[in-house]
C-alpha cells in the first residue's frame, strides 16, 4: 500500500489533499495550523498537530513512498524538505517551491526533491501528477519492490533480443541503480540483426550474454522485459520466481511476477520504461535515451504500427537526451550478403495469393533476415500480408507483415501454427517457431553417419507446403478457428514443444 505523507498544508495543499484522500494507499498531513487539522478530519482526512519544518515532528513516522511539502511560506517548506529528506533518504519527495523563494532556495529545492513545484505552475494538477497519477503510483509501487530486493538483480530480456528489448533491459538496470541495486541486462542466444549489434557497439551498451541452461542462481532477483513469462521465449525454468514484469505484448497465459505491469496500449516497452525513468527523476544517460528512442522507433515502424498517445510522449521526453549522430549510424548500418541473399530467395520463391503473399528461403545462417525479407515482400505491388520462413537445424522460424486492415497476423499465426509451435504476436507483425522432429532423424543414418540430402529436402518440402498451405488457410478462416487441429501430417511432422501455446514472438526473428 502506498504511503503519502504531506507536511505542511497551505492553499495548494487544501487544492490536493481532498483529491489524494480519493486514491488508494495511506495518507497523513501534518500542519501546525490546528484549524486545518480540524478540517481535514472532518473531511475524513487523517492529520496531526505538529510543525512541519520540526524533525521531531516525524522522528516516528514509517516510512513513507512519497511526501508532499506544502506549505505556502518558503522557509518552512525548505526545513520541511530538509528535515524530511535527512530522516526518509529513499523516499520520493516533490516540494512546493513557495512564493518568495531566492535563487539560493531553488537550487536547495532542486537539489534534495524529485520533483520542484513553482508558484507559476498549474499547481494541483502538477503535484497530483506527480504523487497520485496512475504513472506516479506505477513508479512508486515499483521503487517499493526494488528496495526490497537484497543482492543482485537480473533484468532478463527475450531471447535473441530486439532493440525494444535491450533498451528496456539497460533502462531498467538504470533505475534499479539509482536505488542502490546492482543490476545485469541479460539475454540468452544472439544479437545477429545487423542494426541490432550496431546499436549494442555504438552506443557501448553492457549486456550479459547467458549461455543455454546457465543458472542465474547467484541473483537475489529476477525482472523480466519485453516479455512476460519464464521459460517462454527465454531460456529459464519455467516454474522459476520472478519479481518484476514489466511488457506491452498481450499475455497468452498467466504471467508471475511481485510487481506485473503490462501496457498493452503501448507500443513498445521502450515507452513504458521511459515513463519510468522520467517518474523517478532519474538524469537520462545519452546511450540509453538513443536505445529507447531506436527501441519505440523500431517496435512502431516509425509511429505509424500500433502507435498511442504514450509512445509520442515518450519520444517528447527522450529526444533532448538522444545522440542524433550515433542513431543515424545505428539506422544505417551495412546490409550483409546473407541478408540479401534472403530477400532475392523469398522474392523469388513466393507463391502469391490475391494480396497475400508467403515464401520458403529455405536452409538460413541468420534468422533476422526473415522479418527483413517479410518488410521487402510487403514493400511489393499489390501485396498487403507477407509470410516468410526458413530453416535452421531443426526448427523453422517465420516472420509476418502486414497492412491490410482486415488482418491480426498475431491471432492468424495463432491459428495456423499454435497447435503444432510456438506463435502470436500483433495484429501487423507476428511471428512463429516450430521444430521439426523428424528431420533430426533424417538429417544422419544411425548406422552410417551420413547425410541424406534426398530425404532432408523431400521433408524440406513437405514442410514448406504445410506451413504455406496452414497459413493461406487460417487467413481465408474465421479468426479463432484452430486450422486442421493436428492433423496426421503435421503431427508427424512437427514436435509440439512444451512451451508452446504464449503466443509471444518478441524476438529478432519476430
Amino acid at each position: 500500500m502506498v504511503f503519502r505523507l504531506v507536511l505542511g498544508c497551505g492553499t495548494v495543499c487544501r487544492q490536493v489533499t481532498e483529491r489524494l484522500s480519493e486514491r488508494d494507499g495511506r495518507l497523513l498531513a501534518i500542519t501546525d495550523d490546528e484549524s486545518v487539522v480540524e478540517t481535514l478530519r472532518d473531511e475524513s482526512v487523517p492529520a496531526r498537530s505538529a510543525d512541519p519544518s520540526d524533525p521531531a515532528a516525524i522522528a516516528t513516522e514509517d516510512m513513507p513512498d512519497v511526501i508532499f511539502v506544502a506549505s505556502d511560506r518558503t522557509d518552512v517548506n525548505r526545513a520541511a524538505l530538509e528535515a524530511a529528506r535527512d530522516r526518509f533518504p529513499d523516499a520520493s519527495i516533490v516540494a512546493y517551491l513557495g512564493g518568495n523563494a531566492t535563487t539560493g532556495d531553488r537550487e536547495r529545492f532542486e537539489a534534495l526533491a524529485e520533483h520542484v513545484v513553482g508558484p507559476g505552475q498549474t499547481l494541483a494538477d502538477r503535484v497530483l501528477d506527480a504523487t497520485a497519477s496512475p504513472s506516479a503510483e506505477a513508479a512508486l509501487e515499483l521503487r517499493q519492490q526494488l528496495a526490497a530486493i537484497d543482492g543482485r538483480l537480473a533484468v532478463v530480456t527475450h531471447d535473441n533480443p530486439d532493440p525494444d528489448a535491450i533498451a528496456s533491459a539497460v533502462a531498467l538496470v538504470d533505475i534499479a541503480e539509482s536505488v542502490g541495486v546492482e543490476a545485469d541486462a541479460c539475454y540468452f542466444g544472439d544479437i545477429s540483426h545487423q542494426e541490432n549489434r550496431a546499436m549494442v557497439n555504438l552506443l557501448d551498451l553492457d549486456l550479459r550474454n547467458l549461455a543455454p541452461d546457465e543458472s542465474i542462481s547467484e541473483y537475489a532477483a529476477v525482472a523480466l522485459v519485453d516479455h512476460s513469462r519464464p521459460g517462454v521465449n527465454d531460456q529459464l525454468p519455467s516454474d522459476l520466481r520472478i519479481d518484476i514484469v514489466i511488457d506491452h505484448h498481450p499475455p497468452r497465459g498467466p504471467v508471475p511476477g511481485e510487481y506485473v505491469d503490462l501496457r498493452q496500449g503501448a507500443g513498445a516497452t521502450s515507452t513504458v520504461l521511459t515513463e519510468y525513468v522520467d517518474q523517478f527523476d532519474i538524469p537520462f544517460d545519452p546511450a540509453t535515451a538513443t536505445a529507447l528512442l531506436y527501441g519505440i522507433r523500431v517496435d512502431t515502424n516509425d509511429f505509424t504500427r500500433e502507435v498511442s498517445p504514450a509512445d509520442f510522449r515518450a519520444a517528447s521526453i527522450l529526444c533532448p537526451h538522444v545522440d542524433t549522430s550515433l542513431l543515424e549510424q545505428i539506422e544505417q548500418p551495412s546490409l550483409e550478403g546473407d541478408t540479401l541473399e534472403t530477400i532475392a530467395r523469398a522474392i523469388k520463391n513466393r507463391i502469391q495469393r490475391g494480396s497475400v503473399a508467403a515464401a520458403s528461403v529455405g536452409r538460413i545462417s541468420d534468422r533476422d533476415a526473415l522479418p527483413q525479407a517479410a518488410d521487402q515482400l510487403l514493400a511489393m505491388e499489390g501485396v498487403e500480408t507477407t509470410l516468410v520462413f526458413g530453416f535452421d537445424d531443426e526448427m523453422v522460424y517465420v516472420s509476418a507483415r502486414s497492412r491490410a486492415n482486415d488482418v491480426d497476423l498475431g491471432e492468424t499465426l495463432r491459428d495456423a501454427f499454435e497447435r503444432i509451435g510456438s506463435a502470436g504476436g500483433h495484429a501487423d507483425m507476428a511471428g512463429a517457431q516450430l521444430e521439426i522432429g523428424i528431420l533430426g532423424s533424417a538429417d544422419e543414418d544411425e548406422d552410417e553417419e551420413v547425410v541424406d540430402e534426398d530425404e532432408v529436402e523431400s521433408i524440406v518440402s513437405v514442410v514448406e507446403e504445410v506451413i504455406t498451405n496452414r497459413f493461406f488457410e487460417a487467413i481465408e478462416t474465421r479468426p479463432g478457428t484452430p486450422v486442421d487441429a493436428y492433423d496426421q501430417t503435421s503431427e508427424w511432422l512437427f514436435t509440439k514443444r512444451s512451451d508452446a501455446g504464449d503466443g509471444e514472438s518478441g524476438s529478432e526473428s519476430a
